[in-house]
């Protein structure tokens, strides 16, 4: 038994200096992310963006930046600052810096190169994940998720709001300039500040952005409604079925037929009258003296009975609809002053965020092969493009695939393009189900119905749905259709729990579309990395395999 402690002497100099491979264990996962970077992902898209030579102390590498870029998202840290912090008291930080302690403003820089490079990333370590012999694309399942953006949702503001704001913020401009110029003479402040030192960010700018955007989208609104009318008329006039007409297109209709028909009375009228100066005798009701005039016929009556009708349902429906936003809840449509490009995201469980709709095609062995950032709520649009994206990256893992050693059968040939691809009904439209590409199975329901109707194949149908919804619905009562959607949860929901839950990223860190898009696409590539980790794939002996 002791009988005492060790000693705790920090004023104890090394008597060498010491080695940083012994600060860590040889098989600690840092060591494998170090040689991944760089020796195994082409980084070149970073270094485009680095300068070196000239005046001044030297730079960073790049690929010691982007190693604790990745590093420090695998384990949900995103602050500059806490990763300037970590660099110089965690351990698996400071192996990863070789001893240089870069500041916050270095990651901060680096990190706004992004856009030209996280996408040319993602695809390195999609090829290193293949050529480890990952990316199982046999079956693939798209889903959606909102991530919250670097956004508050007490920064939204109406259209009417904005403009408000904007008068404000102009007018307390034009006070804080005659008072300066008061004091400090007219066109100086006194602290000058170089142009180019100025943000380019600014509030007024995302104001202006904001309103711009809204103003586009009720113009985009317009013009749609405006097409959709005119491509009613089109068949209208064609003789073709039309439908429902849309909001306008009846009263345009009528306001068309109506003057169309005033014109045939007045011609008629007109040439009944040069017949009898040309000496003809009057013949028919038509030529008698006392006929109905233009105003007066009975055509020109029934149009414009049907022109005061038809501009009497559009009235109503207007009022409906304004009865409609009248009770709505909420503002209306809205525009966030921090983060213009972020939208108010519905979740599960009621609520919403301030953030973004990410849309995500992992495969059946947990890569996210495919991946997009929007702003759209929706999910639906983005099938078509998404399987695309995925059929992409099905051949570019296929062409990085290892080559089958002796003795192997080809059983897995099948893997090397998507055979199926699940989705869930918020993807189930006609269009997405009759789009070129792989075979799919998408949800017509909830899933408790699905598989209500599986257990019970000779229920009643619900109807609704063209050709191919009713198919659909009829192929998920199969016992080998419901069993192949039943993989949809766990291939397409275990990332998003992975990197909300473990990795801890449930914000984004950077503002506008362009740039949280380049971070969604990093986080993603982060994702798959440690994927192939946790896995197994990446180790020091399969490293060493690729290198030779």
């Amino acid at each position: 038994m002791a009988k005492g402690y060790r000693p705790v002497d920090r004023d104890q100099p090394f008597l060498l200096p010491p080695d940083m491979r012994e600060w860590l264990p040889g098989d600690h996962p840092v060591w494998l992310v170090i040689r991944v970077v760089g020796e195994h992902l082409d980084t070149s898209a970073f270094h485009a963006r680095r300068r070196t030579g000239g005046r001044g102390a030297a730079g960073y590498d790049p690929d010691m930046l982007v190693t604790v870029l990745v590093w420090a998202y695998a384990h949900g840290v995103t602050s500059s600052r806490d990763m300037e912090r970590l660099c110089g008291t965690d351990v698996a930080f400071r192996v990863i810096c070789g001893g240089n302690l870069p500041d916050h403003v270095t990651f901060a820089r680096f990190r706004a190169d992004f856009p030209e490079a996280a996408g040319v990333f993602f695809t390195e370590v999609l090829i290193v994940c293949a050529r480890l012999g990952m990316g199982k694309v046999g079956t693939v399942a798209l889903d959606g998720m909102k991530i919250a953006a670097n956004a508050s949702k007490s920064a939204n503001r109406t259209e009417e709001g904005l403009r408000k704001l904007a008068r404000d913020r102009v007018a307390a401009h034009a006070a804080a300039d005659a008072a300066e110029d008061e004091l400090f003479g007219a066109g100086r402040r006194g602290d000058e500040v170089p142009e180019q030192a100025w943000s380019p960010r600014r509030r007024d700018e995302r104001i202006r952005a904001a309103l711009a955007d809204l103003e586009a989208e009720r113009a985009a609104a317009q013009a749609a409604q405006a097409a959709q009318a005119e491509a009613f008329r089109a068949r209208q006039r064609a003789g073709q079925r039309t439908g429902l007409s849309p909001a306008g297109a009846a009263v345009e209709l009528a306001e068309e037929n109506l003057a169309r028909v005033r014109a045939a009375r007045a011609a008629q009228l007109a040439r009944l009258e040069e017949q009898y100066a040309a000496g003809q005798p009057r013949r028919g009701h038509a030529a008698r003296p006392g006929a109905p005039g233009i105003d007066d016929h009975c055509r020109v009556k029934r149009a414009a009975a049907k022109l005061d009708a038809a501009k009497a349902r559009a009235a109503e429906a207007a009022r409906k609809a304004a009865q409609r936003a009248a009770d709505r809840k909420g503002p209306g449509p809205v525009r966030n002053i921090t983060d213009p490009d972020s939208r108010l995201m519905p979740v599960r469980g009621g609520g919403f965020i301030q953030g973004y709709n990410t849309q995500n095609l992992p495969s059946e062995d947990g890569l996210i092969i495919a991946t997009e950032l929007t702003g759209e709520q929706a999910d639906c649009p983005s099938f078509e493009p998404m399987l695309a994206k995925g059929q992409q990256a099905a051949a570019l893992i296929a062409a990085h695939r290892p080559a089958p050693g002796p003795g192997h059968d080809g059983g897995s040939q099948e893997q090397d393009s998507i055979g199926l691809a699940l989705a869930d009904a918020g993807y189930c439209s006609e269009a997405n189900l009759t789009c070129p590409g792989p075979d799919r199975l998408i949800a017509v329901g909830k899933g408790r119905d699905l598989e209500k109707a599986a257990r019970d194949p000779d229920t009643g149908s619900p109807g609704w749905g063209g050709p191919a919804i009713q198919a659909m619905r009829e192929r998920l009562k199969t016992p080998d259709g419901i069993a192949a959607y039943r993989q949809r949860g766990h291939i397409a929901e275990t990332p998003h729990g992975h990197i909300k839950h473990n990795m801890g990223l449930r914000q984004l860190s950077v503002r506008g579309k362009r740039k949280a898009a380049a971070e969604w696409e990093f986080i993603c590539a982060v994702h798959n990395l440690f994927k192939a980790l946790s896995t197994g794939h990446l180790t020091s002996q399969a490293l060493t395999a690729l290198t030779s």
